[in-house]
């Protein structure tokens, strides 16, 4: 059975994850920031690789536009530390994704196809934005790594969104 998708304008509940430095995240929920949270695959996947380098990146004007980055995927510490120290991403980096967080989130759940690709069930991208008050006014979910927002649009709308106190879209 798929799992229900969010609502735009719902309040994610809050989620907490171990971060690669040894502390903890929290996403959803009240915060002082909006919140920019992506979810990729894992260490397996090279596209992902690349949109976290061009959001790494873009870091400063995120920060610069209120925003708290937040990156999550279903990998072991060990995957995610590798491609932090690899890559040098400078985002708050979590793991340990479960399959109970990936189903609050609505994203889509693979079954590796093979054990060097992953060695468990992974989350296919999911990109959220968050307001202050943890309510989703963005919900973009793919069921494959080639379709993502693209970063530099996205905060040029989310900028727009939230100097001119846009509402939530696709709540009907």
């Amino acid at each position: 059975m798929p799992t229900p998708k969010p609502i735009p304008g719902s309040t994610l509940k809050p989620m907490t994850f171990p971060k690669v430095n040894g502390a903890t995240m929290t996403v959803g929920g009240p915060k002082e920031n909006w919140t920019l949270l992506v979810v990729y695959r894992g260490k397996h996947c090279p596209r992902c690789k690349k949109y976290l380098n061009i959001l790494n990146d873009m870091r400063t004007q995120w920060a610069d536009a209120g925003f708290d980055i937040a990156v999550v995927s279903a990998d072991s510490h060990e995957k995610a530390k590798a491609d932090q120290a690899e890559f040098g991403w400078g985002f708050d980096l979590g793991y340990d994704l479960s399959e109970e967080q990936m189903a609050t989130l609505g994203v889509y759940v693979t079954e590796p196809l093979s054990p060097e690709e992953a060695d468990k069930r992974f989350a296919e991208p999911g990109t959220f934005v968050l307001r202050e008050d943890g309510s989703q006014i963005v919900v973009s979910i793919s069921n494959g790594p080639a379709v993502r927002p693209e970063l530099g649009e996205l905060l040029d709308g989310m900028i727009f969104n939230k100097t001119k106190d846009r509402p939530h879209r696709g709540t009907v």
